[in-house]
């Protein structure tokens, strides 16, 4: 296992399948003056790791405020219950791939494949729309509808350090029928992206992808290789 990475000041990675389990995709808590924001949060077997990692920056795990979700799979998910429970964090997900997370839905949440099982979890507040602009210390952190993966796929970004960091999680798929998946509506999810011209993209299960040239290359392979 490895250690949390700082990204640019007030951002960090603090869960991935090189920091601490093989299962987990990147989760990343962004410090708002105090206010912690969680954006995923593995797969659930990992927890008391992702704590340890977030107490090793300085930072208390007690303030994370709001966890969310980019997506309804397991191996971003799986820890939202005890996280909810254990800090008293708010969930927020895309509308569409909320009713999975609140059925505890085997199959569209992947907790099948994982051989984890997911407990019904209702979430505190259904993302609706293409965008939707949440305020935390004075600053904006952007919800960007991504469909394609899933449905209900978005991706996060925010301006800090004088770096747009875009957290693109899953954008290299799969797609399958079972996640409700739409190939098309990917790749205008795609082009989306590009658009935003993120200096730092933070990739689901890759890692971090710097400066911008090579972030926009990432996005670009994807969208060849589905074309």
């Amino acid at each position: 296992m490895g250690a949390a990475e700082r990204i640019v000041p007030g951002i960090y990675l603090v869960a991935g399948p090189e920091i601490t389990h093989a299962e987990d995709a990147t989760a990343f808590v962004i410090d708002f003056d105090g206010e912690l924001i969680m954006v995923d949060c593995g797969a659930g077997r990992s927890i008391e790791r992702i704590i340890e990692n977030v107490e090793q920056e300085g930072l208390d795990p007690a303030a994370i405020s709001t966890l969310i979700l980019t997506h309804a799979h397991i191996d971003h998910i799986g820890a939202a219950p005890a996280l909810r429970e254990r800090l008293g964090c708010r969930i927020l997900i895309h509308d569409l791939d909320a009713d999975a997370v609140e059925a505890g839905d085997p199959v569209r949440t992947a907790a099948s494949w994982y051989g984890i099982a997911f407990p019904p979890t209702p979430v505190d507040r259904r993302l609706e729309g293409g965008e939707e602009l949440l305020s935390f210390g004075g600053e904006t952190l952007h919800c960007v509808h991504t469909p394609g993966h899933t449905p209900g796929s978005i991706a996060v970004w925010l301006d800090r350090g004088g770096k747009r960091v875009l957290f693109g999680q899953d954008i290299h798929g799969p797609f399958l029928p079972d996640f409700a998946s739409d190939i098309g509506r990917w790749r205008d999810s795609m082009e989306k992206l590009l658009t935003l011209k993120a200096e730092i993209l933070c990739e689901g299960h890759f890692g971090i992808f710097q400066p911008a040239d090579r972030a926009e290359a990432y996005i670009r392979k994807y969208l060849s290789q589905y074309g």
